[in-house]
């Protein structure tokens, strides 16, 4: 007799009011094996994941659970059914501790008191597991992406799951932290867990899955063993076209090009000492090294968002200073930060509120023209391919890969001539980071500058002109065109030459 999977939707789908966002959908978890999920933002992904731990009800179809139908009237009830789900977006109590955290609503008893001993020695035992060397006591609030990440999973291990749901869990992890979770998935898929892991790494998907399901517009449109698919394969049925050209051509950029960013000896107190580099017109400039290196606190210092001090800056051959980030805006510099959700948009507020709130100035004085902010935001939603239910919908509903271009569309109506963008494509799908790619080489061969921090290897290779690598916040070196290799980035972030070895740090 064939055992029934764990968990599984039946001919499901899901509206919400007349838009039917999920079309009959089939998908079966089986113990003791990784399912991969993938598709484009807006793809149906999220919504699948969401009725399969009891966070929201079908329309239509059902939900089984050992071959039973089950219902679930809140994510309690997938819990108390072993099903855990660790979201893109963090779910921490952020003014609490990482123990207090890992505990929360299930605190630990001995008789009528709390039993913080228990409490202390498994927090440390499941943060161990995940090689997250933080304290039990440490807040939050004081932790960086990557470790927030981390204290998700272990607060996912303490629930001892049947069914672990994985929304992007490696987008703000480093490598060797997506190592070490890859090992855990492995320990709990052979102790019979079922795992559904979703990822826009393509190469994560085929390293960690057994089996595959594809969606596109809310439908399934490929089911099967994940060996049975090429990488090309997967996007190629993910968004309904060849992305084999992912990234655009790029042209060399003329030895005689004027420079259109000067900077000499910038210092981010506690971040970065003493960089100094320069970006000529049309250039697409990378910025690499490993998380914790300083690029992002450079920039930050450069776009006025950090203190920072520096020998000279010169922007247009002018020299400047930014003490704002609207200095820097009104000089002609934009900074696009790498977190859209906490500092680049307002979740709670429509898109034409996020779209014009840096320039509200283009849209009236005392009152402000909605006309104009509308006929905005059809220009932004057309160049940009903005896709939503509604032109009112709520910022914090749309995919992340639609959050990004909206994000992209408002940083633009400054009309910046140099642009940073810092982690343009986390968590975004790979039709999404075609469409991104190709319109920075527009504004690249249109003249502007544009630097890009990543620390995608791929899509830095891909991108950029030159490279600027960056190692415990200094020069580690600095690569042309002809240098540009995958080895060069690593050996160069690790602090080697050549064949050297490693510096002691």
């Amino acid at each position: 007799m064939t055992t029934p999977p764990v968990l599984a939707l039946r001919n499901v789908s899901k509206s919400f009011g007349p838009v039917e966002v999920l079309h009959d959908v089939d998908l079966a978890l089986a113990a003791g094996s990784v399912h991969a999920l993938i598709g484009e933002n807006g793809a149906g992904k999220s919504t699948t994941m969401k009725i399969l731990a009891g966070y929201q009800p079908p329309t239509a179809g059902r939900v089984e659970l050992n071959g039973q139908p089950v219902t679930f009237d809140s994510l309690q009830d997938g819990e108390a059914a072993g099903i855990v789900m660790i979201h893109q977006e963090f779910n921490l109590a952020e003014q609490l501790t990482v123990e207090q955290n890992i505990f929360l609503g299930r605190e630990l008893k001995r008789g009528m008191l709390l039993d913080k001993g228990e409490m202390r020695r498994l927090s440390r035992e499941y943060l161990s597991r995940v090689a997250c060397d933080v304290s039990p006591d440490a807040l939050v609030s004081e932790l960086s992406n990557s470790e927030k990440q981390m204290v998700e999973i272990a607060k996912a291990l303490s629930r001892d799951a049947r069914v672990l749901i994985m929304d992007e869990p490696t987008a703000v992890l480093t490598n060797r932290e997506t190592d070490v979770l890859f090992r855990q998935i492995a320990v709990l898929r052979d102790a019979g867990t079922a795992i559904l892991f979703t990822s826009h790494k393509l190469d994560e998907v085929a390293a960690i899955s057994d089996r595959i399901t594809i969606m596109r517009d809310g439908d399934v449109v490929h089911a099967g063993p994940t060996g049975d698919l090429t990488e090309d394969a997967m996007a190629t049925a993910m968004v309904g076209r060849d992305v084999s050209d992912l990234y655009p051509v790029k042209p060399s950029v003329a030895a005689t090009a004027p420079v259109v960013l000067n900077v000499d000896s910038l210092s981010v107190p506690g971040f970065a000492k003493g960089v100094s580099f320069d970006v000529r017109q049309g250039e697409m400039f990378g910025i690499g090294g490993l998380i914790g290196s300083g690029r992002t606190e450079l920039m930050e210092g450069l776009a006025g968002l950090r203190p920072a001090s520096a020998a000279r800056i010169e922007l247009f051959d002018r020299p400047v200073r930014f003490r704002h980030p609207g200095d820097a805006q009104r000089a002609g510099l934009c900074y696009l930060t790498e977190d859209r959700k906490l500092r680049g948009l307002l979740l709670e507020r429509g898109m034409r509120e996020n779209l014009t709130l840096a320039n509200l100035h283009k849209f009236g004085g005392m009152l402000i023209d909605r006309a104009a902010e509308e006929e905005a935001l059809t220009r932004a939603i057309a160049e940009f391919d903005i896709r939503a239910g509604a032109r009112d919908v709520r910022v914090g509903n749309m995919s992340g890969g639609n959050q990004q271009k909206l994000l992209l569309a408002k940083t633009m109506l400054s009309e910046p001539r140099v642009l940073i963008v810092d982690e343009p494509t986390r968590g975004i799908d790979i039709g999404t980071k075609q469409q991104i790619y190709a319109f920075l080489r527009r504004l690249a061969d249109a003249g502007h500058a544009i630097i890009v921090i990543t620390s995608e290897m791929p899509e830095l290779i891909g991108l950029a002109d030159r490279i600027l690598v960056m190692r415990l916040g200094r020069i580690s070196g600095l690569l042309t065109e002809g240098d540009i290799t995958e080895d060069a980035i690593v050996r160069l972030s690790m602090g080697m030459r050549a064949e050297q070895t490693p510096e002691v740090a």
